[in-house]
């Protein structure tokens, strides 16, 4: 069978093709195995949905979300090889449209958390129906969008974009074929951090943060929130991402708050935009929350402006390869119709947009809470350019740093300036203002950061000899399905937590309703806000990533300390390994596959406890870690340090084969 004949590795050509090097994909367009299957898109929309609310869970809990593709990958082949008796085999482009379907919902996600419970904040709680529609609406378009754009951005920059986590996934599943413990690696993962996760915030075993005053600085504090998906995270990103992040919370924490409370010790009086409470009264918390956030939000305000102008020449070229492409599709100049080569027909792309367009000027279910057609025409105006825009951005800035560090809410921020800054030309400054301002930046998140997403598999399509224009129909099915799961796992953790709580702080979309009151008003703190655009400035002058100092700067310290245990961890582990280049790919995936599990573990636990919590009207309130007495934040980081080490000692294992 062709099945047999194939290859068994990704061609060299794969990772660094020589100058006018053809790339022969793992699977020849001249094969026709088995590939969009009922089994397939089920098994990934499944694991999407399972994945989708993990994610929006750990976007609410940290504000940062991670990529889930690969983790998804591998637990398709191992479900596949668990029930083969009774499905029967499966390939390797079946395994493909598993994780394309799957990994759809968290970029889905991402895009819902970072906006939409800024309604929530408000008080003007949007329906479940609504929040489904605003998640499908943007899903769609940010694929559409993006079909135009595979040519040149997966094809003809191949060698140039190496789209991290596609490449790691074509990967995994060419190993897969082979065989190996991958599958393992991320079932342990997600039962060690589901169990780790349980025991703490269910079973209150133990404290889910510690933190410790710093002697001599005023108010100054360093704490641990001693979750696993954090760890996992860290191990993610890597030492370099989670480094920065850590040091804009030290500068915070650390610097800020100590000097806003040495100087503010004498004051008699409030200091603005604190309307009551004085300085001196106030804990280093409530400083970080009246004081500090809006210099986080200047400065990822203008990190995400700053990638977004680096990336002009990028938009420029891919705007009109974008546009050229369109223009031989409409006239009939159509390319070799290989079946790797066959995307979407454009009068479907078009039409679909054209369609979604008109659907969201009319909906009011879109446009939250707004009675107003023309502000509904006006706002779905700037959903399509503003949508367009940043698919274009979006897709090319992953195709370089990856789905983790897509700064999607960079890309928010731009468009919520620019849209409440119109707003305020047309007189639309109230709550009808605010909600349409932010379901707008809503369905251009889930857009862009989808876009992404669907780079990255059809990055992996292209690498396995996958067909596109299935990929993109099983893309669209993925976001279809996990839109109404989202919507209902936020709508849970709402009614649970409440957004803005200590549980569920929600700071991507705290930060976007700040920016929104402050246009619409004309009341932001300036003063704090330039300041934070100082440091994001300072730190690109000395070649530092701005919008990771940002993000660093805005979250809370407990938040990012563990991110950068696991950073740490990672660089002892690639520094341990640096002269065995198999060796050192070996640990790094193995690391990365059980932080994925450790993300969907702590995630899905705080979903099923949240749910759990509805249903019975409350959390649990028995504390076994009273037990601990004095000790309780000593005995729960020794817990939290078992845990890295467990992370650490499975990254440094070898090969089956060593």
């Amino acid at each position: 069978m062709a099945e047999e004949n194939i290859t068994k590795t990704l061609s060299s050509a794969a990772f660094a093709p020589k100058p006018g090097e053809i790339y022969e994909p793992y699977i020849s367009h001249e094969e026709n195995i088995a590939e969009f299957t009922l089994k397939a898109v089920i098994v990934g929309a499944v694991f999407g949905i399972i994945f989708g609310a993990a994610n929006a869970y750990l976007g609410l809990k940290v504000g940062i979300t991670v990529s889930t593709s690969v983790p998804i990958a591998v637990m398709t082949v191992g479900f596949f090889r668990l029930v083969k008796p009774f499905l029967g085999k499966t390939t390797i482009l079946e395994h493909n449209m598993s994780q394309t379907v799957g990994s759809a919902s968290s970029s889905l996600a991402s895009g819902i958390i970072f906006t939409l419970p800024a309604l929530f904040l408000w008080g003007l709680d949007p329906s479940i129906f609504s929040i489904t529609l605003i998640g499908f609406t943007g899903g769609l378009l940010g694929i559409l969008f993006m079909i135009p754009l595979r040519r040149f951005l997966i094809v003809k920059e191949h060698g140039v974009l190496p789209y991290p986590e596609g490449t790691a996934c074509a990967e995994v599943l060419v190993a897969s074929e082979v065989g190996g413990s991958h599958a393992k690696t991320v079932f342990m993962g997600l039962g060690v951090g589901a169990l780790f996760k349980g025991m703490m915030s269910f079973g209150n075993f133990w404290t889910e943060n510690v933190s410790w005053a710093i002697p001599g600085l005023p108010k100054g504090k360093v704490g641990f929130h001693l979750l696993p998906a954090l760890l996992g995270v860290g191990y993610i990103l890597g030492y370099r991402v989670s480094g920065v992040m850590v040091s804009g919370a030290i500068l915070s924490w650390v610097v800020l708050i100590p000097l806003i409370a040495y100087f503010g010790e004498g004051l008699t009086s409030v200091l603005a935009p604190e309307p009551t409470a004085l300085i001196r009264d106030m804990s280093s918390s409530q400083i970080w929350s009246r004081y500090i956030r809006y210099i986080g939000a200047g400065a990822v305000a203008t990190g995400g402006l700053i990638s977004l102008i680096k990336a002009i020449p990028t938009i420029v070229s891919s705007f009109k390869v974008g546009i050229s492409q369109i223009k031989k599709r409409i006239g009939g100049d159509d390319f070799e119709e290989k079946r790797t080569e066959i995307d979407l027909n454009m009068k479907y792309v078009l039409g679909g947009s054209l369609l979604i367009a008109l659907f969201i000027a009319i909906s009011p279910q879109i446009i939250s809470t707004v009675d107003s057609f023309m502000l509904r025409v006006v706002g779905a105006f700037f959903i399509i350019v503003c949508a367009f825009f940043f698919v274009t951005v979006s897709s090319r800035i992953v195709g370089l740093i990856g789905v983790t560090s897509n700064p999607t809410s960079g890309m928010t921020i731009a468009t919520l300036l620019l849209v409440s800054s119109i707003f305020v030309l047309l007189g639309w400054t109230d709550d009808i203002g605010k909600a349409a301002a932010i379901t707008v930046g809503a369905v251009v998140a889930v857009a862009a950061s989808i876009a992404g997403d669907t780079s990255q598999d059809l990055k992996t399509g292209y690498l396995l000899g996958a067909t596109p224009y299935r990929q993109q129909i099983g893309e669209m099915i993925g976001a279809s399905t996990a839109a109404f799961f989202i919507a209902m796992t936020v709508m849970a953790l709402h009614q649970v937590y409440g957004f803005g709580s200590e549980e569920l702080p929600a700071p991507q979309a705290t930060l976007m309703k700040v920016v929104i009151e402050g246009v619409l008003s004309a009341d932001l703190p300036w003063v704090l806000v330039l300041t934070g655009v100082a440091f994001a400035i300072v730190a690109e002058i000395l070649s530092i990533p701005s919008l990771p100092l940002a993000v660093g700067i805005y979250l809370p310290i407990s938040t990012l300390t563990p991110i950068f245990f696991g950073g740490l961890i990672r660089h002892y582990v690639e520094h341990k390994s640096k002269n065995d280049e198999n060796l050192l790919k070996h640990r790094r995936e193995r690391g990365i596959l059980l932080g994925s599990g450790f993300v969907a573990g702590d995630g899905i636990m705080g979903v099923l406890i949240a749910f759990y919590a509805l249903k019975v009207g409350g959390r649990p309130s028995w504390n076994f870690h009273e037990w601990m007495g004095g000790m309780d934040f000593y005995i729960s980081f020794g817990i939290f340090l078992l845990l890295a080490y467990y992370l650490l000692r499975t990254a440094m294992s070898r090969p089956e084969s060593a």
